[in-house]
């Protein structure tokens, strides 16, 4: 994969897992940046949270903030695995999601099935049947 298509992909992917934050929590991440390493697809997020969020941090609230976000993570989840798998063309194992509030930062990481000497993911035939017909046993960490 040249450097352009790296990217492209990681381009693509920064825009899907920020149009979710935005979908889901009603603001996006004003700065997101992916790296994508061999079988880990990491998204930093800068700027995540919303006004109301803000508030209950100055209020001393910081832990209800950071369990709504792990809320908000395990209901995105897939959509977000979803994102990953489309843009990158590789499978998703597991996904792993955290939140730090000074400075306000995100992560969202997606650890990918190894590929195989032919350049195939790892997946057995019946993990990619069971991809193809909508289920999934990716492992969520939130």
């Amino acid at each position: 994969m040249t450097n352009t298509q790296k990217g492209s992909i990681a381009s693509a992917i920064s825009g899907a897992v920020v149009g979710l934050m935005r979908e889901y929590t009603g603001r996006g991440p004003t700065r997101a940046r992916t790296y994508i390493n061999e079988d880990l697809i990491s998204v930093v997020l800068q700027d995540t949270l919303t006004m109301g969020e803000r508030s209950l941090v100055r209020d001393g609230e910081v832990e209800l903030v950071l369990a709504s976000r792990k809320a908000f993570q395990r209901t995105m989840s897939r959509e977000m695995v979803a994102a990953v798998e489309e843009h990158s063309g590789r499978r998703v194992l597991a996904f792993l999601s955290a939140n730090h509030i000074d400075p306000d930062i995100a992560i969202e990481s997606f650890v990918l099935l190894p590929r195989l000497a032919d350049g195939a993911d790892g997946a057995d035939g019946a993990d990619a049947t069971r991809a193809a017909d909508g289920e999934s046993d990716v492992k969520t960490l939130a």
